[in-house]
């Protein structure tokens, strides 16, 4: 089974898959982080080598709501056009069983709205990201907020900081701010292990279809 993990120099996925016995692939334009199967170029370039599973994360930097402040001179100046054209590039790719992530953004409107939306806390990291999922042939990933007759509770409560604005924020969100751009939007894009995990987990168990 093959999965290809795109838009991902982290390796944070690839290797929740490679541990469960994919050839698993990352690609971006980026080198790995972590040494392992990469393509450094666009996912665009690879989508047609037989994959069984494709995981993407098209760059947000023109489609989340957090940027929204400068969407105006986004949309003149086409870039935001381009960021929804590769984001729907991969939910279009020629492979069976897709999901596409993102932060919360124009795309529930351009669209359609995500499938699920999930946080690194359901599964016990105390870290809060809302990350939307589109999904295609995939079940939606399963967590528990509370122990209830038939599940034990994976759910955590997220550790949040009080900045001197009085904004809170979990201590990746804050840290960030500490950061460099470049640094910061490489932080930013980053998948949490848990959620990869989940990820690795439950769609390495599926049969081919």
């Amino acid at each position: 089974m093959k999965v290809l993990i795109a838009c991902e120099y982290s390796g944070t996925t690839r290797s929740a898959f490679a541990e469960r016995g994919w050839d698993a692939w990352s690609c971006d334009l980026l080198p790995t982080e972590i040494p392992g199967n990469h393509y450094q170029c666009s996912a665009l370039e690879i989508l047609n080598e037989g994959w069984d599973l494709l995981i993407a994360h098209p760059p947000c930097t023109y489609l989340a709501v957090s940027g929204a402040r400068h969407f105006e001179q986004k949309i003149k100046d086409g870039r935001q056009q381009q960021g929804v054209d590769f984001f729907m590039e991969m939910i279009n790719a020629p492979i069976k069983r897709i999901a596409v992530e993102n932060p919360i953004g124009i795309m529930s409107g351009k669209y359609r709205k995500p499938d699920q939306i999930v946080q690194p806390h359901y599964w016990g990291e105390p870290e809060r990201k809302p990350t939307c999922l589109w999904l295609k042939n995939l079940p939606k990933l399963i967590y528990c907020l509370s122990d209830n007759l038939f599940e034990t509770q994976t759910n955590v409560a997220p550790e949040l900081i009080t900045t001197p604005a009085g904004d809170r924020l979990s201590k990746w969100h804050y840290d960030s701010y500490k950061l460099p751009n470049e640094e910061k939007s490489k932080m930013r894009s980053k998948t949490f292990q848990s959620i990869a995990n989940a990820m690795g987990e439950q769609w390495g168990s599926l049969c081919p279809l």
